[in-house]
């Protein structure tokens, strides 16, 4: 979705309910299977070109990319950029840093998921909120996912802080390398609007 007037694009909001709790754990359960089969084929990788580098987004937050997980895959026919956001509860101080180790064991909840191309995991930013900023292959497949997640992402976070927005004809690495693609006045305080992207601290 464009807006004709300047260019810019904007979001589409994950507003559909979360998936039946039995629909979301057979589709999480197919997920994991077919991660399974992603790793053992190694068709799953986590490079570190993004590693360390520091996203900065419209609400004033910013957050430092300590993951990256991609899956190696036919050419996207509809990339779709995706933000997800969450808020731990009962997690503080060195927790974060257990989080974050302990968080690559998550990777069976999305890598299997139909239409999944890459996952940038952030670190929780200055009001210890966590974010994914993931490429999708297709809207649809997207918001598909986002609706199972919501429950395991209920079990462990506040539900009133898990939020997602779907950008659609944009691939991730385009929305990062020009973040003006998603700029829209009105919307200065967006927390999944990227502003700026710092390059990581060593490079």
């Amino acid at each position: 979705m464009t807006d004709a007037a300047d260019g810019k694009r904007e979001l589409s909001g994950v507003e559909s309910p979360p998936l039946s709790f039995g629909r979301a754990m057979w589709a999480l359960v197919q997920c994991a299977l077919t991660t399974v089969w992603l790793l053992a084929t190694g068709r799953t990788r986590l490079p570190t070109g993004n590693v360390g580098r520091v996203l900065h987004f419209a609400d004033g937050s910013s957050a430092r990319v300590y993951r990256e997980t991609l899956v190696r895959r036919e050419p996207t026919a509809e990339p779709v950029a995706l933000i997800v956001e969450f808020r731990l509860r009962w997690v503080h101080g060195w927790g974060h840093a257990w989080f974050r180790a302990e968080s690559l064991l998550n990777t069976p909840l999305f890598v299997g998921f139909p239409g999944f191309v890459s996952k940038l995991w952030l670190a929780h930013n200055e009001h210890g909120a966590y974010r994914g900023v993931y490429e999708w292959d297709g809207a649809a497949r997207a918001v598909a996912y986002v609706r199972a997640l919501w429950w395991p992402l209920a079990l462990v976070c506040d539900r009133s802080t898990i939020h997602a927005v779907v950008v659609p004809a944009l691939r991730r690495d385009a929305m990062l390398r020009d973040p003006d693609t998603l700029e829209r006045p009105t919307a200065s305080r967006d927390w999944w609007r990227v502003t700026r992207v710092d390059p990581a601290a060593d490079g």
